[in-house]
């Protein structure tokens, strides 16, 4: 009788439980995983982008219109936009944007500081949390790729903690960073610093996309392929699972 492979629950996909090869799961995984099966390369699929940016307009308007931009080309793509849940400052800014093109917008914010980042009505749909830890925890849940824009310490803080998740095997998808007016050229740089410190390795220098367009940036994204595998893979609990949808 032939043996049922059983389901797992890994991140917000599913992948194979079994003893396949790496090339077999790659092709089970299929466009979800953006993996190599052969010598073709598997273009992702994605349903949601989760975005950190911040809850301030910035001093350069190039700020706001490229959240806009960034909005109205996930709506275009049918992509939906997890976030932070504000109304305010940059956050608002995409919200609206992908709200107002037709878009799904689902919002994660502590009750904390729904006073001080929700200025007037809701958008989209929101989820109040009560603890910062478990609000990033159910945006990374429901997320299958991560942009960062520009943004304070919390944009910082979002960014490196799933960047370091990835390098731990915690989930696999990919990070990109839109620059707008070279904002994250200096966070570029500091990681090229550390990795010829012999801090970050080769290979973890390379795990960001950067691009100063939202378009080219969520291309580089689908294409992704991380030349990275932790050996800790699979080995990880996720935080929380959230319910399919």
């Amino acid at each position: 009788k032939k043996k049922k492979k059983k389901k797992t629950r890994r991140n917000n996909y599913y992948t194979m439980a079994s003893s396949t090869t790496r090339g077999d799961a790659a092709a089970a995984r299929g466009a979800e995983a953006g993996d190599q099966v052969g010598t073709t390369v598997v273009k992702r699929t994605f349903r949601n982008v989760c975005v950190f940016c911040g809850s301030r307009d910035g001093n350069d308007p190039a700020y706001l219109a490229q959240a806009t931009a960034l909005g109205k080309e996930l709506a275009k793509r049918g992509l939906g936009l997890v976030y932070g849940g504000g109304t305010v400052g940059l956050m608002g800014a995409i919200a609206h944007a992908v709200a107002d093109n037709g878009g799904r917008v689902l919002g994660i914010i502590p009750k904390a500081l729904s006073q001080r980042e929700i200025s007037g009505d809701l958008i989209g749909e929101v989820v109040y949390v009560d603890t910062m830890h478990e609000r990033k925890a159910r945006m990374a849940a429901a997320s299958d790729a991560f942009i960062a824009m520009p943004g304070g310490y919390g944009t910082l803080e979002e960014l490196f903690e799933v960047i370091t998740w990835q390098q731990l095997g915690i989930h696999q998808c990919p990070i990109g960073l839109l620059n707008v007016r070279g904002y994250w050229d200096t966070l570029v740089a500091l990681i090229s610093n550390s990795n010829r410190a012999g801090f970050v390795s080769d290979t973890h220098a390379h795990l960001l996309e950067v691009d100063e367009h939202a378009a080219a940036l969520l291309d580089k994204l689908l294409l992704h392929r991380s030349a990275y595998e932790s050996p800790l893979a699979g080995q990880w609990a996720m935080p929380l699972t959230l319910k399919e949808t």
